[in-house]
């Protein structure tokens, strides 16, 4: 999607937020050009999947809100040509990374960005027509609190779009016990970090715990074999394994496992990618309206 904005004005930043604005402890993948890379490869296998029937009218003022590396905000963008979008992230880094993907990927994109902390952005109440928030709540110790200071944001009628994972919907085969318990440790780290990896099954009561109503949830599903090579290149191997890997160093330093046992599980772990193997994961996506 372009504009006939100059990009030179469109992807104008705007001042930093409060100034103790900082990443959320529990963002436990880290903030590495790998993750990035990673996230960027995870909406792009899954872009039909996690947007189908997100459809904003031209014109209508969306937030992105924890739009992290931008690489949702590009699918957006793509998908609701004419949309007023704010992206806003705690994190400086990952919001220039959005920036850069965006200039690169859509030049001339208009978007306006915004560097602060999502539970106190400081927009006026009722600023825009719909909320987009995609894997931000996993990673809060709070989200309802985080979706209540969102809700604030929303006019009357307005509605918000949350996308999560849950990973206790990872099933594969074949199936190790150290592959589980590699995953079982990045649960575990998550939480110890504030957050919750199993978050997607609550979003019907978070959601209606902010204070939303008309609050709808259904599961979009990823299944891969071997007639599915590119979701098993995209999903399996680059996605879900390449995010349980990104925690070794982090389960060993916690006590959770030695180096030897995490990499029999990741040994375990990647023959759901390998002939023979399969993969399932559900993420939850939930549409709910600002009474």
């Amino acid at each position: 999607m372009t504009t006939s904005t100059p990009q030179s004005a469109a992807l104008r930043p705007e001042p930093a937020a409060e100034a103790d604005a900082a990443p959320d402890t529990g963002y436990v993948h880290g903030y590495s050009p790998t993750e990035a890379r990673r996230l960027g490869e995870q909406a792009d296998t899954l872009a039909a999947l996690l947007h189908a029937g997100t459809a904003y009218p031209a014109g209508s003022r969306v937030l992105e809100a924890g739009c992290g590396v931008g690489a949702q905000t590009v699918h957006l963008l793509t998908a609701n040509p004419g949309v007023l979008l704010t992206a806003a992230d705690v994190s400086a880094d990952s919001l220039a990374r959005a920036r850069d993907r965006v200039a690169e990927q859509l030049p001339g994109a208009d978007v306006r960005w915004h560097h602060g902390d999502l539970h106190r952005l400081p927009f006026p109440d009722g600023s825009f027509d719909h909320l987009f928030v995609c894997f931000v709540l996993e990673h809060l110790a709070d989200p309802v609190a985080a979706l209540a200071a969102l809700r604030r944001l929303l006019r009357p009628g307005g509605t918000v779009t949350v996308i999560e994972g849950d990973h206790g919907s990872a099933f594969f085969h074949p199936r190790g016990e150290a592959a589980q318990r590699v995953v079982d440790q990045l649960v575990r780290l998550q939480a110890d970090g504030g957050g919750d990896a199993l978050i997607g099954r609550r979003l019907y009561p978070l959601l209606t715990g902010a204070g939303f109503r008309d609050v709808v949830v259904g599961p979009r599903t990823v299944y891969a074999d071997g007639a599915r090579p590119t979701l098993v290149e995209g999903f399996t191997r680059r996605t879900f394994v390449a995010m349980v890997e990104a925690v070794r160093a982090e389960a060993v330093a916690a006590g959770l496992t030695t180096a030897e046992a995490f990499d029999r599980g990741l040994t375990e772990l990647r023959r759901a990618a390998e002939p023979g193997g399969t993969f399932h994961y559900t993420f939850f996506k939930a549409v709910a309206v600002n009474p």
